[in-house]
């Protein structure tokens, strides 16, 4: 069993037969048809992955790896926030007629601060103080800026990461305000793995432990049927990462980099419905 596999399907258990139902408050996402998306909720959880035991991708289901990366590279490469640098369609319901999500994401990492050290944006630092001050415990990224906040078309999810080197690991705290567990759970999971890996190997360093902590962890009211019915599959064992050895430059990175190996996965043909 992936172990990836075991959290969320526990995650998942412990929602649904423990969590708050706000069933009986005002909510801001809909349905496609006008109906308020009501959540059952668990307040902070928290997931530790050890990147050097296997690659944390769930098998209930697929995770579109390639996607995953893709909008990965979207946010932290290219710094974007417009959908038509993205390959897949997934921030369409958020993106007006340009195509922008507005100063959100990948804008906010693009910005440039002043350091005594000179100009960089958020990912150039982190970047520059894993070369040469891996032992800092200031190596922070925070897409969360409540100056641009009225300019963003969704507030970031998943905002904000503390890097810390150990010994030759880079381990790093992912910290998500909410997570549509469904929707979006394995997807944020994989895609900062990946990151971390990435880093790990442009620092000279390994992958350690990715932990992430979820403030607001909630399954939809619609999407109740489909969770009971994928964590009762049996799942199979973690696939292999695979990443291209030769690249030393994080900007060298494309979707063609990285791959899984042997991942088995149980078919899922379901649409699952979004709230936007």
């Amino acid at each position: 069993m992936s172990f990836a596999d075991k959290l969320f399907i526990q995650n998942c258990k412990d929602i649904l037969s423990e969590g708050f139902w706000d069933k009986d408050l005002p909510v801001r996402p809909r349905w496609e048809d006008g109906t308020p998306a009501h959540t059952i909720k668990k307040f902070c959880i928290v997931n530790r992955y050890n990147l050097v035991e296997e690659f944390p991708v769930i098998t209930i289901r697929k995770t579109n790896f390639k996607a995953v990366v893709d909008e990965l590279l979207w946010i932290w490469q290219k710094k974007s926030h417009n959908v038509n640098d993205l390959n897949s369609h997934i921030w369409d319901a958020w993106a007006d007629e340009s195509g922008s999500i507005g100063k959100a994401y990948g804008y906010q990492l693009a910005v440039k601060h002043t350091y005594k050290e000179g100009e960089f944006d958020q990912v150039d630092r982190m970047l520059y103080d894993l070369k040469h001050t891996p032992q800092s415990r200031r190596i922070i990224t925070n897409m969360y800026n409540h100056a641009d906040l009225h300019a963003m078309n969704l507030y970031p999810c998943a905002y904000s990461m503390t890097f810390n080197v150990t010994g030759n690991k880079l381990n790093a705290i992912l910290n998500q305000r909410s997570q549509d567990m469904l929707v979006a759970n394995n997807w944020n999971v994989c895609q900062y793995a990946v990151l971390l890996h990435m880093l790990a190997q442009v620092s000279n360093l390994e992958a350690g432990e990715l932990v992430h902590i979820i403030a607001d962890a909630h399954i939809y009211d619609r999407h109740i049927p489909i969770v009971e019915e994928i964590i009762a599959r049996e799942p199979f064992a973690a696939p292999q990462i695979y990443i291209d050895k030769t690249i030393k430059d994080f900007y060298a990175f494309t979707c063609d980099s990285v791959s899984l190996k042997d991942y088995q996965f149980h078919p899922f043909k379901i649409k699952i419905p979004v709230a936007v």
